[in-house]
């Protein structure tokens, strides 16, 4: 399965850095859509990523009109990732697909309302404690992420590290 994070205007560099980074290292590619809250040359961002930055498969949108005109969410198996959506990231059967988007909203305000509204039946939600506003971008990034993975029994990663593990 080809996984696909996107990132619909972050704001905080760190987090966009520790996503590419996840991104890296399970080959899914990496969606940001302008405007960015930083510059993605910015040092922060770098480091969160570390030495992954080159392995990075990224696009960058002008904007989530431009996004959503190339990846159609009607059409593609796109899931959009809120605290207000009804259905539990986990429920769902991403293995049945060829390819899987996970979008994300700013960290200050998620997606747009009307955009949730709208798509009600492709948004979900990692449960946590009512009273807790959220889980941070690039923790959220990697659960829902892993998921999609673990369905396909982690499919074209390696079970083991290079020295064999324990």
């Amino acid at each position: 399965m080809k996984l696909n994070l996107v990132l619909c205007e972050p704001e905080i560099p760190a987090n966009t850095g520790n996503i590419s980074r996840t991104c890296s290292v399970i080959g899914a590619k990496l969606h940001l859509i302008r405007p960015l809250g930083f510059s993605i040359e910015e040092k922060e961002v770098r480091r969160a990523g570390l030495d992954y930055w080159t392995a990075l498969d990224l696009e960058v949108h002008a904007s989530a009109t431009d996004f959503f005109a190339k990846y159609d969410l009607a059409r593609l198996p796109m899931f959009l990732v809120s605290t207000k959506a009804r259905h539990v990231y986990s429920d769902m059967d991403y293995a049945a697909f060829d390819e899987v988007f996970f979008v994300f909203g700013k960290e200050t305000r998620g997606l747009p309302e009307e955009l949730l509204r709208a798509n009600a039946d492709k948004c979900v939600r990692i449960p946590m404690l009512a009273d807790m506003r959220s889980l941070n971008l690039s923790n959220a990034a990697a659960i829902v992420a892993y998921e999609a993975l673990r369905q396909t029994g982690f499919a074209g990663l390696a079970r083991r590290n290079a020295a064999g593990g324990l």
